[in-house]
């Protein structure tokens, strides 16, 4: 199976950068896309952005100029840098995969447990 595990949360201030990062373990054939997702107090999980194998990448309109997806194959890793946060950004982010793994022949999503992100005014 897959493992996903988030890191890189914490609280920053309104202005600030953020790097989070996502490591995929297991028995991985193959990655399709890696995604994040975050989900504020009160409101339902939302996409974030996403990059497929190929480096195609698709962000929120909330957050385009200001956050960036990009992955390591080598490592299957993916990360989200974030700048200019803002309380809104205050969520808790989620890493998703969709991948192959060794005994299977179909592609299926593993999901993180998920980081903290916390942004001051």
């Amino acid at each position: 199976q897959v493992q996903v595990v988030e890191s890189g949360g914490g609280l920053v201030q309104s202005g600030g950068s953020l790097r989070l990062s996502c490591a995929a373990s297991g028995s991985i054939f193959r990655i399709h896309t890696m995604a994040w997702h975050r989900q504020a107090p009160g409101k339902q999980r939302e996409l974030v952005a996403s990059i497929t194998e190929g480096g195609i990448t698709n962000y929120a309109d909330s957050v385009k100029g200001r956050f960036t997806i990009s992955r390591d194959n080598v490592k299957n890793t993916a990360y989200l840098e974030m700048n200019h946060l803002n309380p809104d950004d205050t969520a808790v982010y989620y890493c998703s995969c969709n991948a192959v793994v060794s005994f299977r022949v179909d592609s299926r999503d593993y999901w993180g447990r998920g980081t903290q992100v916390t942004v001051s005014s």
